[in-house]
């Protein structure tokens, strides 16, 4: 079926899906020549048009209503484009019936997720379909997870190319990080936290290292719950919210690639607070600050400012050892505040490269590492304000 839009973009009244959709007018404007047809979707036609006009967005740009708990809008909104992005969350509570239909209809999807247990039900539900129908969907194409997905298989390509073989143990460390974490973080969490509350297995999906591995368990995981001396970086590192979700994701890529990494591979995340008497306290702060998750943090359709986005950024390095001893370093950084400006940018590439350079993927559940790979890479410092680069040391 030829159909009308190579995009929609679900959930463009909300603060993240305005910032998707005044990335895709600056880079893939609309009109004569345009390289990606795309389109503002949501609830309501009046709050479309409005945001339409308050970003400067032509007056001709598609809209595209839909009723995200209703079958036959959906199947309306599958039949028009070839893509869904989906920026509204949190998607345990507002997901499911659009995974189903992208599964169903063979739409491809890509989404922010950071909730590993939804993602499992996800998997368990729909993947089977997605396979047969060909739907790629692709979680978590923010912040979580694509600097560290495609960071660490970065590193192991490097580390293949330079030592013949994979590391075994890598250890992610966000270096620096300016910027907020969404209200749509915030909100996730939350629902997660009552999730588990209410569901013992819940619990256990969250705890479990390997829960997006279905019939795969590897070797114990560091938990990175508790400040402590790295001797790998030389620095205090405290608990790093993101590796809750970070490091399910990378073990479900390494999983999807045929344990390219190794079936005993060890993969932790943290953040680097100092050295000495400082960076022990700032690690113990940090470890007991709980905002994010609480009564004052971000709400959902809130965040920074223009000028708070782009003043943002993060730096994020991964150093990979092999069982040989043999080491190697791959710094990755960001240009923007990574929960909004970031984000933003790396979900319109990871759309655009699932549709054109990774044609060939098939139909499943899918990380970006495992789905895009180093095309991913190529387009993210090309057009999105990242770099990745292999360190000396």
């Amino acid at each position: 079926m030829n159909k009308e839009f190579d995009i929609v973009v679900h959930g463009a009244t909300g603060f993240t899906g305005r910032l998707v959709v005044e990335y895709l007018m600056a880079r893939y404007p609309q009109g004569a020549g345009a390289t990606v047809r795309w389109a503002m979707g949501g609830r309501s036609a009046a709050k479309l048009a409005t945001v339409r006009d308050e970003i400067g967005a032509p007056t001709d740009t598609p809209l595209v209503v839909t009723d995200g708990t209703d079958a036959a809008s959906l199947k309306a909104l599958t039949d028009r484009t070839r893509l869904v992005l989906t920026t509204v969350g949190p998607y345990q509570l507002y997901g499911n019936e659009l995974v189903a239909a992208c599964a169903a209809s063979g739409t491809d999807y890509v989404d922010l997720c950071g909730e590993p247990v939804w993602m499992r039900d996800m998997i368990d539900a729909h993947e089977a379909q997605a396979k047969a129908s060909g739907a790629r969907i692709v979680f978590s194409c923010g912040f979580d997870s694509i600097p560290f997905d495609l960071g660490v298989l970065m590193l192991q390509t490097e580390m293949k190319t330079h030592f013949g073989q994979a590391a075994n143990r890598v250890r992610g460390r966000v270096r620096k990080m300016k910027g907020t974490f969404s209200g749509g973080t915030a909100a996730s969490l939350k629902a997660t936290m009552a999730a588990a509350a209410a569901d013992p297995r819940v619990l256990g999906l969250l705890r479990d290292p390997f829960s997006l591995t279905p019939g795969f368990t590897g070797p114990a995981q560091p938990h990175g719950a508790k400040p402590m001396l790295d001797d790998a970086v030389g620095a205090w590192v405290a608990p790093f919210v993101m590796a809750a979700i970070n490091t399910r994701n990378v073990h479900r890529s390494n999983f999807l690639m045929k344990h390219a990494y190794g079936s005993d591979f060890v993969y932790d995340e943290m953040f680097i607070t100092g050295v000495g008497e400082n960076g022990e306290a700032i690690a113990n702060a940090m470890a007991a600050d709980k905002s994010l998750g609480g009564e004052g943090g971000p709400q959902p359709g809130e965040g920074p400012s223009k000028q708070e986005c782009e003043t943002g950024y993060y730096d994020v390095i991964f150093l990979g050892q092999n069982a040989r001893g043999e080491i190697l370093k791959v710094g990755v950084t960001g240009d923007r505040d990574p929960g909004y400006g970031s984000t933003s940018k790396m979900i319109v590439e990871a759309a655009i490269c699932l549709l054109n350079e990774a044609a060939a993927t098939k139909g499943g559940i899918w990380t970006p590492a495992a789905a895009m790979g180093r095309p991913l890479i190529k387009r993210l410092v090309d057009n999105a304000g990242l770099t990745f680069a292999v360190e000396p040391g």
